[in-house]
């Protein structure tokens, strides 16, 4: 098979960048880590597919990947890693045993990288699966199981398909596990409407979107007042996380507590999709009403959190970490594609050879919406009406 450029992150990349900012992650540059590189394919076998890489979007992994700020991946991957855990391709040719899909078709990834016996993973694609290959690259070879029909019907456009196939998934799983724990406590007949909370970004948006969809009341705790603006669009109601100063301090929680309170008649939130660890989980807690949810997935700021567990135990309150879909649940979120989830895209789509700065910009955390990098300057037919 043939090398192609590919972008890569290694472990002198990350020593050099970490150097440079002193030690401080706040400071790394991604896109000094974040590199174009090349990767050889590996032989195409009977169950592969080869396809070639239309549009990906950025992920929080990578951004993990790039600063080592919970572990070093590319070093426990042996020096390198070739991330890249949600795209869209063309597929160009399959293995002699596919027969789900053909040259020419348009698919999605998933990231699921070794599924349990119960069918979620215990690692995940392009980050921690041994010896896997992600699809920051213009070509990729991959097991036909790791991809999905792309919905090129479903009324989004090609940006915003390109921003679901990792968030959707984890949105869905999510609220499944989320709503079905508050259902084991609260039977619909005692409390049918639900209050719902996300905090951030691209995930949050999709799990509230499952929220409305299903006559629930939903809030978005956001700094960008632009994510705000199109999901109150949506009718989901926006609360600025900049006025708690994120959370700073005791007294800044308090008082998001008493504003969640005030939205919601004094009940608080039934179900609240946290911020994936850190300073916001004590917001979580705390505007959890009682016998609420608070669910999340990741470790966007730390791995290690503290609550008070009389206090969560008396309000029966439940904490539930979750990781990713299973395979099948990865198809059943796309079926929601356009009918339920409406992604936010970032205002600019960025070329391929800005997709480094694309991810030191979500690190920095002043993008719009969901940043999409383009990486095929040539559009195959299909998907040529759906680009805006």
């Amino acid at each position: 098979m043939p090398k192609v450029p590919a972008y890569s992150i290694t472990t002198d990349a990350i020593a050099t960048e970490a150097e440079r900012a002193g030690g401080d992650v706040e400071n790394i540059d991604i896109s000094n880590v974040l590199k174009l590189d090349e990767l050889e394919l590996r032989e195409m076998g009977p169950d592969d597919v080869h396809m070639r890489i239309l549009a990906v979007s950025c992920e929080h992994n990578i951004q993990h990947a790039a600063t080592a700020d919970t572990i070093n991946i590319a070093d426990v991957r042996g020096g390198r890693v070739f991330p890249g855990n949600s795209a869209l391709g063309e597929v160009l040719a399959v293995g002699e045993r596919v027969t789900k899909f053909k040259a020419g078709d348009v698919v999605i990834t998933h990231c699921n990288g070794g599924p349990d016996k119960y069918g979620f993973p215990t690692r995940i694609w392009a980050y921690d699966a041994e010896d896997s290959v992600g699809w920051y690259g213009k070509e990729s070879v991959v097991g036909a199981w790791q991809l999905i029909h792309a919905p090129l019907e479903c009324g989004l456009n090609l940006w915003e398909i390109a921003a679901l196939p990792l968030r959707a998934p984890t949105a869905y799983h999510m609220w499944r596990r989320a709503l079905g724990i508050y259902r084991i406590k609260v039977p619909r007949e005692r409390q049918g409407t639900l209050n719902v909370m996300g905090f951030g970004g691209g995930v949050s948006e999709l799990f509230l979107m499952n929220a409305i969809a299903e006559g629930h009341n939903a809030y978005f705790c956001s700094g960008s007042p632009a994510r705000r603006d199109a999901l109150e669009k949506l009718g989901i109601q926006g609360i600025d996380q900049k006025a708690f100063n994120r959370f700073a301090s005791r007294d800044d929680v308090k008082a998001f507590s008493k504003e969640v309170k005030k939205v919601t008649g004094g009940e608080g939130m039934h179900l609240v999709c946290d911020m994936l660890r850190g300073p916001v989980f004590e917001a979580g807690l705390q505007a959890a009403a009682r016998m609420g949810v608070n669910v999340s997935s990741g470790w966007q700021l730390s791995q290690v959190v503290q609550y008070n567990t009389t206090v969560m135990s008396v309000k029966q309150v439940t904490i539930d970490h979750t990781h990713y879909e299973t395979v099948e649940g990865c198809e059943a979120a796309t079926e929601l594609y356009g009918r339920v989830y409406k992604p936010t895209i970032h205002e600019e789509v960025y070329a391929w050879e800005d997709l480094p700065r694309a991810h030191h910009e979500m690190h920095l955390n002043v993008q719009t919406g969901i940043p999409i990098a383009r990486v095929a300057d040539d559009m195959p037919a299909a998907v040529k009406g759906l680009i805006p």
